[in-house]
């Protein structure tokens, strides 16, 4: 079936990133489409030019609740006296690119876009500075780029942009916001003696955006509570204050400026964003000016947010982010963006019932126009197209425009302006209807090959590492030619499907998985009934017994996803298994069996402890001393007992001292940092010369095969021990001390159990080992969770890496917070190779055994992945299958490396005790 165990994780690694992406494919396919005419009102505008602030990462309830009046005096006074305002609802993922592009581009791009979150557009599309004369724009490098790159003309988006080492988390940020304003303010001073430039800014349909970055910059250094951040709020309001008495200076005060405030997310109290809670997606919305409505004192729209806001009286109209497109194409008369999926709200609009009925029907033509092309595309491709019932028929798309157009030059206005929006409605669910069209398809295809991969392993573990010797009767040549048929068969019609319905090539990828491994399933299927024979050895009542068991741990498994405290529970439970499972443990090795009890106690906290946690320096030093005196104990106990050499001692004493120097730096450099003193060169060089040093030590420095195991793996624990303290924040050390100890006596104990039951020299897997495999999957489940719950990489703080780097840069930084999050996994899968070495099994027999059930996690969460209801709903479950579906091939890639540092080692025979 295989040419060994190696093509075999080979083939997993690649289904499983290549099944990554299906949810994209299925749930967050880009809505885009192309070929639409642009749409406009056909009436004349209110405004010639509009003025965007956006300002990024601030959440709306610190200029929405009360204590807002001290920070945004500006804006305050805008909103009870001259605007509009409500809360501007964003969407996951939470990030800086997807949110401006559903503020200018009026969609909200697909998810998995966010891997590209800060650079070029994956994506081509429309926006509202695309169609407008001309736009200046100023601010990041990060932001800007993108939307002049995907302009028409790009010469009609001028930018204005610092350099990238200019966002440096080390410090104060708000120089970057007064940047922007000095910009700006020089554009105008300059058009006083430029006459070109004097011509462009008087022409109509322009735009103005002021990118504000350091309200997010200070945010993810300070937090969103400090005086940093809450002093950056001040520090915009009066700048737009300023920006805004000089452009109505310029202009003569001639009322033909629409100004809109919002933001692009917003941040959780640890300084991060990205997931779907609430603080990350509610931004404030201002819009005052030109075309805008003045405040009404009518007290609707508000809910428990802003209840207790001194703001109550007025009237808070929210809005979805993408909303925000359509309005600022409305105010300066431009067509609006063709990939636009937002709805104007009207509600903005001064009292003009022809204007706003107008502007309501553009907007409704303009999705429509969306709805039509996807509808010509499903009808042209599919092989048994159904039609969206409610604009079919007697519906019609041009049944409902020719009844709103009369409705209009009837006079009836609001009767317009409600068909109008409910034509917006029902085009939207029709592009929900096509871009879920293909779901049932797709979903059996991925469900197949999920479940043919689980057993295409099981067949692989059944044949070489179960039974005992070959049992399988080879199928005869007929026999072997009518499967293949068969799968040849079921490719070309799935491929024939595929091609001519005009799917996606990465379709094709998906389809060869399930058929190839059914193929290698059926041709092997005599392997999988003599392993049922094994199994039922013992009854079919302990078999069904057994399985239910199993089954039940892996959906505990799964449940722990959505509560940590399951395996606070779980270790609870572990830490009496040996105990009650062996008498002989309990009288032999009751020193060993109370070290493992007080270890799972301890690991056990962790999953209890909260996952928003602020700096602790203290507590990172502490964590830190503790981990050096264990290992110094551990140390001493293996020299005292003669198990190691000198040279041997040497390095681990070694690496406890070079722990003990990443203890200083952590703490000095962090109180430098705290001090707002930045972040010291030497500090800094010094860091990373001790994290290259220690981590690469054990992969450079293998020792020799007779090197003992234990201090093997404790020089593997101690390589990673400097770089988890720099990369600490709290508690994260501490824990990986407890983890670290905890997985090292579980080795121990298996070790001590399979002693007194040892009966051959290389046996095959036996029902017992299950048990390894379990354990196995709960402690990478523990080594990720212990120190916080996800829904994007946004709940490790970015903090945890401005011991090393300061200068924004989201590649380091990711990659940083990515080898965080893998230590655990990495010694785990070490002690997993030594175990299955102590247990007389080939290498790669209990990974692979693991290998066969941890899909059943990745199933689960497969189908809990949505993409609808809450923002922290949507981004949960994806976070959940992204998860779910790395831990597999981190285990492989962490698993071959692990084996590249301990799978040489002579692991010493266990000799079984002679009864007395």
């Amino acid at each position: 079936m295989l040419s060994g165990t190696g093509l075999l994780l080979v083939i997993g690694i690649v289904f499983h990133v290549i099944y990554l992406f299906s949810i994209f494919d299925i749930y967050f396919k880009s809505p885009l489409v192309h070929g639409m005419t642009p749409q406009k009102n056909p009436l004349a505008p209110p405004a010639d030019r509009l003025v965007l602030f956006v300002a990024d990462g601030l959440r709306a309830d610190k200029i929405v609740q009360r204590q807002g009046q001290d920070r945004a005096k500006f804006l305050r006074r805008i909103m009870k006296e001259e605007g509009s305002w409500g809360v501007s609802h964003t969407r996951v993922p939470t990030e800086s690119r997807p949110g401006h592009v559903a503020i200018i581009a009026g969609f909200y791009e697909d998810v998995s876009a966010v891997t590209t979150g800060w650079t070029m557009n994956p994506v081509n599309f429309d926006s509202v500075f695309n169609q407008s004369r001309h736009t200046w724009s100023f601010g990041s490098p990060d932001i800007l780029p993108m939307f002049q790159h995907g302009a028409s003309d790009p010469d009609s988006v001028e930018t204005f942009m610092y350099p990238p080492e200019y966002e440096d988390f080390s410090g104060e940020a708000s120089h970057l916001d007064t940047w922007v304003f000095d910009h700006v303010k020089e554009l105008f001073e300059n058009a006083k003696k430029d006459e070109n430039l004097d011509n462009k800014l008087r022409q109509n349909k322009i735009v103005f955006f002021l990118h504000l970055l350091g309200l997010d910059t200070n945010g993810h250094a300070f937090r969103p509570h400090s005086d940093e951040y809450h002093n950056n709020i001040q520090l915009v309001d009066q700048g737009i204050a300023e920006i805004t008495k000089i452009i109505e200076e310029f202009y003569g005060y001639d009322g033909k400026t629409s100004y809109i405030f919002t933001a692009d997310h917003g941040m959780n109290n640890r300084g991060g964003h990205g997931d779907g809670h609430p603080d990350n997606t509610r931004t404030p919305l201002i819009a005052w000016g030109a075309g805008i409505r003045g405040p009404r004192k009518t007290g609707l729209g508000h809910d428990d947010f802003s209840a207790d806001s001194d703001l109550i009286e007025w009237q808070r109209d929210d809005v979805r982010q993408a909303d925000i497109a359509p309005l600022m194409s409305t105010l300066i008369g431009t067509d609006l963006p063709v990939n636009n999926v937002g709805e104007l709200p009207v509600s903005y609009l001064k009292d003009d019932e022809r204007f706003k009925a107008e502007a309501a029907f553009a907007n409704a033509r303009e999705i429509l126009a969306q709805y039509q092309v996807k509808h010509d595309e499903k009808e042209r491709d599919e092989l048994f197209f159904r039609p969206f019932q409610p604009l079919s028929g007697l519906n019609s798309p041009d049944t409902f425009v020719k009844d709103i157009r009369d409705r209009i030059e009837a006079g009836e206005y609001i009767k317009a302006e409600i068909l109008s929006q409910e034509l917006i409605q029902l085009s939207l669910r029709g592009l929900r209807y096509f871009q879920t069209y293909d779901w049932l398809f797709l979903r059996g295809i991925i469900t197949a090959g999920y479940v043919g991969w689980c057993m295409y392993c099981l067949v692989f573990v059944i044949k070489y590492y179960l039974l005992a010797r070959p049992t399988e009767r080879p199928l005869s040549k007929s026999g072997v030619l009518f499967i293949d048929i068969l799968s040849i068969s079921a490719f070309i019609t799935l491929g024939s499907m595929i091609w001519i319905q005009k799917m996606p090539l990465m379709y094709y990828a998906y389809s060869v998985f399930p058929v190839y491994f059914w193929n290698q399933i059926m041709r092997h299927r005599n392997t999988l009934t003599a392993g049922l024979q094994l199994s039922i050895q013992r009854g079919w009542s302990m078999f069904i017994l057994g399985f239910i068991a199993f089954i039940l741990i892996m959906e505990a498994l799964v449940y722990s996803f959505f509560k940590r405290e399951v395996l606070s529970a779980c270790f609870v439970l572990l830490s009496i298994w040996p105990i009650v499972a062996s008498k002989r443990m309990r009288n032999e090795h009751l020193k060993l069996l109370m070290a493992w009890v007080c270890s799972c106690i301890c690991t056990s906290v962790f999953t209890l402890l909260p996952v928003e946690k602020g700096e602790d320096i203290n507590l990172v030093v502490l964590s830190g001393i503790v981990g050096i005196s264990l290992g110094a104990g551990l140390v001493w106990n293996l020299i005292s007992t003669s198990r190691i050499n000198h040279r041997l001692a040497t390095l681990m004493i070694v690496q406890l001292i070079v722990m003990l120097v990443s203890i200083v730096l952590v703490y000095s450099t962090s109180k430098s940092l705290q001090q707002r003193n930045g972040l010291p060169f030497i500090n800094q060089i010094s860091s990373w010369a001790i994290v290259v040093f220690s981590t690469l030590l054990p992969f450079v420095y293998r020792g020799k095969p007779t090197d003992d195991y234990l201090a093997r793996l404790l020089t593997i624990c101690f390589a990673f021990g400097p770089l988890m303290v720099l990369l600490s924040l709290s508690y994260e050390m501490l824990f990986y001390v407890c983890f670290c100890t905890t997985v090292l006596l579980w080795l121990e104990v298996e070790r001590e159990i399979y002693r007194g039951g040892r009966v051959s020299v290389v046996r095959s897997l036996m029902v017992s080992d299950v048990r390894a495999a379990l354990f196995f999957l709960f402690f990478i489940n523990v080594a990720f969770f212990g120190t916080g719950n996800v829904a994007s990489l946004s709940s490790f703080s970015l903090a945890s890496v401005y011991r090393l780097i300061t200068i924004f840069n989201p590649f380091s930084m990711g990659t940083l917070l990515i080898i965080k999050i893998l230590v655990p996994f990495f010694v785990v899968s070490a002690v997993l190779g030594v175990l299955s070495t102590s247990l007389d099994l080939q290498p790669f027999s209990l990974f692979l055994a693991v290998m066969t059930v941890t899909d059943v996690q990745t199933i689960n969460f497969f189908y809990f992945v949505s993409d609808y209801g809450s923002w922290l709903e949507i981004g949960t479950s994806i976070s959940h299958f992204c998860i779910a579906e790395l831990f597999i091939i981190f285990s492989i890639i962490l698993f071959l490396l692990s084996r590249l540092l301990v799978g040489h080692l002579a692991v010493p025979r266990l000799i079984k005790e002679k009864s007395t």
